[in-house]
């Protein structure tokens, strides 16, 4: 029996992990998710474990230029409604009633995902709190992703992971190899008929694939949102043959894109493990 995730839901068998589709949760009246809850965890992280800027952005906002909001993760957290910020908590799960908030949710959502993909790990949690009318940046993440909606409303729009027209493999592989990698993906404003405007209120939710690119615009109150990610043997692969073909371009050659060749993927794959092996050996 489900605890806290609807997993009645067709989609399971039929879209994950490769198309997104919408959940429904009982999750937005718990107390580990209100504000004032929130509050206490934003003073107790480790800083290199929040990250928060000012949510006055454009969808296209380089990474570099985010602005900061001068404030503290807690006063960020306790003034949220009014100062125009955008905060996440990183692995709350780390923190004993958060782990096992998220071991209760895997316990649901494994019920299908076990079924489609082998070796899921790096199980983690994440919290996000936004103020009304903040916008998170146009980027991917390389984790399988279902985002709970707790409080507020806010409009994730997504594209397909295999749109290479609103996210060209350039794109893709700046995100996940070399020094300046980050999630931001470059915008242009012809994307927008290409994605789906998904609309999150309290007790919804989105599975969200592994390099789905998205965005979010908050709607006119405080958002809280959960964020269950993990990873899984075939996103290691998929991820990993993206920062081989990266490496590959570095050095002039001009790599065919991932998916277009099963054994040409496969070796891709074993050149990556064979190159990471090489960099932990050079960095011991």
């Amino acid at each position: 029996m489900s605890t806290w995730i609807n997993t009645d839901n067709p989609h399971f068998s039929d879209r994950y992990p490769w198309r997104r589709f919408t959940i429904q949760h009982t999750l937005n009246n718990h107390p580990s998710l209100s504000l004032e809850r929130l509050v206490e965890v934003a003073r107790s992280l480790p800083r290199e474990r929040v990250e928060f800027n000012l949510g006055t952005v454009d969808i296209g906002m380089r990474p570099e230029k985010v602005p900061i909001n001068g404030l503290t993760p807690e006063e960020t957290v306790r003034r949220i409604e009014e100062n125009k910020s955008w905060i996440v908590l990183k692995y709350v799960e780390q923190i004993p009633e958060y782990k096992q908030l998220l071991d209760q949710c895997l316990a649901d959502i494994r019920q299908f995902t076990d079924k489609n993909l082998d070796g899921l790990h790096a199980e983690q949690a994440f919290i996000f709190i936004s103020s009304p009318g903040s916008v998170t940046p146009y980027h991917i993440d390389q984790e399988h992703n279902f985002l709970l909606q707790i409080r507020g409303n806010k409009t994730m729009h997504v594209w397909d992971p295999d749109d290479r027209v609103a996210m060209p493999e350039e794109a893709v592989e700046a995100t996940v190899f070399g020094a300046n990698a980050h999630r931001n993906l470059p915008w242009d404003d012809n994307f927008r008929q290409r994605g789906e405007a998904v609309s999150l209120t309290p007790g919804a939710g989105v599975y969200v694939p592994v390099h789905s690119p998205h965005w979010v615009k908050n709607g006119d109150a405080v958002s809280i949102s959960f964020s269950i990610t993990f990873r899984s043997a075939w996103s290691r692969r998929y991820v990993g043959m993206f920062a081989l073909n990266a490496k590959l371009r570095s050095l002039g050659w001009r790599p065919a894109p991932v998916g277009q060749s099963a054994l040409r993927d496969k070796v891709k794959y074993g050149l990556f493990l064979l190159m990471s092996s090489l960099l932990r050996k050079k960095a011991a």
